[in-house]
């Protein structure tokens, strides 16, 4: 039984963090420095109820963050099942992208200390995304200099877009996906510059 579908309390509790969460995402993706009151407000909810389950804003914010990280693990693991390289490598960008789960990373990168459990996953992710690009370059449709670490700069480069209107944004977002796509086919020129380095980005992750 899904946690929100519990009766009494414990479902009522489920609900409250969907909310809080939701709200969360709003307001840091707004503004990472805001306080956390104005995530209770947002959500409707006492400080005191979002403090019994958050006992700091960095717990909140590594819960938004763990929970974008675990999205992309599953949808990793979803496009391991498809037969064809390429394609399982796009339907993953592309399901990445419309789950928006770089904009917090981009957002909140140095706001908070990662947990071993993050770091665990974050390892995971990059075993699966690195074999999903041994995949599509075994088909022969991948440019053979793009790199795995090249994924996570196009992730972060869709979620840069937005726009007051979320349709619009998510409109641009798969406009500007397909062109960067087209860009890690075959047969174009050879690119500027060397890609980024394993663990290049990871300097931004240490809290400032």
């Amino acid at each position: 039984m899904p946690e929100t579908a519990l009766p009494g309390r414990r479902g009522q509790a489920a609900r409250n963090n969907i909310v809080i969460l939701d709200a969360a995402r709003h307001v840091f993706l707004g503004d990472p420095k805001a306080p956390i009151s104005q995530v209770a407000e947002r959500a409707g909810v006492g400080i005191s109820a979002l403090y019994r389950r958050y006992p700091s804003k960095e717990a909140l914010l590594c819960r938004l963050c763990h929970d974008g990280l675990r999205t992309y693990i599953a949808e990793a693991e979803a496009a391991a099942e498809e037969p064809d390289g390429w394609a399982a490598l796009t339907g993953f960008l592309t399901r990445v992208v419309e789950a928006d789960v770089h904009s917090l990373t981009v957002h909140l990168a140095g706001t908070f200390a990662p947990t071993p459990e993050m770091g665990q996953d974050a390892r995971r992710a990059g075993e699966l995304t690195a074999r999903l690009v041994e995949r599509a370059r075994e088909t022969g449709r991948l440019r053979p200099d793009a790199v795995t670490e090249d994924l996570g700069m196009i992730l972060e480069c869709c979620a840069a877009i937005r726009v007051d209107d979320p349709d619009r944004t998510a409109q641009l977002r798969r406009r500007y996906l397909a062109l960067l796509v087209e860009g890690l086919s075959s047969g174009g020129p050879d690119l500027p510059g060397p890609p980024p380095r394993p663990g290049e980005m990871n300097g931004r992750w240490r809290p400032s």
